[in-house]
């Protein structure tokens, strides 16, 4: 308060001393010191403002076609805005504004086919800001391990076709075997039966044969 008083005294001396020319000359005031305080007035802090759905990349890239509604809500959360005449399609919309940063604007639309995901949309999300490297390194420990995961039920699914096909070939052969077997055996039991029914053909025209010399010696000696 006295740095005040003789600074505003200070100030108002030449005007009194034009006023009054009859007084006495003042000596010279000394130089006011550097570390008087900065009287400017504060700047007041403004919390950040955040209205709608609070998303970041890190778990939106997380999204994959093919969850569900409830997988898609366990990640992200509920949408902002879900249309009553296309419950299909959820919109997680965000205006935030940022004490110090950027303001946030975006808008993730996501549409679903019988409770799948199926349309992933992120043209709206420019604003947000980017990965740190701490999610940067666990976004790529995450890639390379879904294209591990991929490339062995690749690996499997073709070698679950190979030997399914292995089999079915295998098994084809074995009735192509077996139905020559089976024609083999019909053929021989068609041959055992004609041969069968020639030895009784035989038989029975040698029997005719042994009979009728008989009948003819008795037809001539009445």
């Amino acid at each position: 308060m006295n740095k005040l008083t003789l600074i505003v005294f200070s100030f108002s001396l030449p005007f009194i001393s034009a006023c009054s020319p009859s007084m006495p000359s003042m000596p010279e005031l000394p130089d006011m010191p550097d570390f008087l305080p900065d009287l400017s007035l504060p700047t007041f802090y403004k919390d950040d403002i955040n209205q709608g759905s609070v998303l970041d990349r890190f778990k939106i890239n997380q999204l994959k076609v093919g969850i569900s509604q409830a997988q898609v809500k366990n990640l992200i959360g509920s949408p902002s805005v879900v249309d009553p005449f296309h419950n299909n399609q959820w919109n997680y919309i965000n205006h935030s504004t940022l004490h110090g940063k950027n303001d946030i604007h975006y808008r993730l639309t996501l549409t679903f086919n019988n409770n799948k995901l199926v349309g992933i949309n992120t043209s709206g999300i420019d604003s947000l800001p980017a990965l740190t490297d701490k999610e940067k390194e666990l976004e790529d420990k995450r890639i390379a391990e879904e294209k591990a995961s991929i490339e062995a039920a690749k690996q499997a699914k073709s070698q679950a076709e190979k030997i399914a096909k292995e089999k079915a070939q295998a098994a084809e052969e074995q009735r192509i075997a077996n139905e020559k077997i089976e024609l083999a055996q019909t053929k021989q039991q068609e041959a055992d039966q004609k041969s069968t029914v020639n030895s009784q053909e035989i038989k029975i025209k040698k029997s005719v044969q042994k009979t009728q010399p008989a009948m003819s010696t008795d037809t001539d000696n009445p």
